[in-house]
């Protein structure tokens, strides 16, 4: 990761995966090289969850940390693109992965260098270095993400119109 990473398809990469673990609360550190996530997975809902987590051997439910490096990073990217079926449809903002890419693109609009993140049920708090090197610390909502998860895509949708245009 020596390039500024772009963080609305890291952060949305890594929430693919933690969705795939079930880890829903969590902390987000940002090492040299590798993101590392610290969290949880929630405990079964439903009988489909039971199941996962027999097939599992009960592991799902214990503490675990795990860590993303470049390439990780990357397979995980094509993997989520080849699920990804209709882009003209709005996501829902509220699957990890779509909360997550929306927090990315806040920061990399604001040319940001993530330190942490911290994810909770109905919140987020964010540690970065601002544009000018200045730590800041951000403790918000998740739906106060919303209005800009819409022009994000918004934006992505014109982008891709004119693409296919050929401007």
């Amino acid at each position: 990761m020596s390039a500024k990473p772009q963080y609305d398809q890291d952060l949305r990469a890594i929430g693919q995966a933690l969705e795939a673990e079930g880890i829903t609360i969590f902390e987000l550190k940002r090492e040299p090289g590798k993101y590392v996530v610290s969290g949880t997975p929630e405990k079964p809902s439903s009988l489909m969850d039971v199941l996962r987590q027999l097939k599992s051997n009960g592991r799902r439910t214990t503490p675990r940390t795990l860590s993303f490096g470049p390439r990780e990073i990357v397979r995980l990217q094509w993997r989520g693109c080849s699920r990804r079926r209709n882009s003209d449809v709005l996501p829902d903002f509220y699957n990890l992965s779509n909360t997550l890419r929306t927090v990315g693109a806040y920061l990399d609009v604001r040319n940001a260098e993530l330190l942490g993140l911290e994810k909770r049920p109905l919140t987020v708090s964010l540690l970065y270095h601002n544009g000018d090197g200045h730590p800041r610390v951000e403790d918000r909502t998740i739906a106060s993400f919303y209005d800009f998860f819409v022009d994000q895509y918004a934006r992505r949708v014109r982008q891709v119109g004119a693409e296919k245009r050929g401007n």
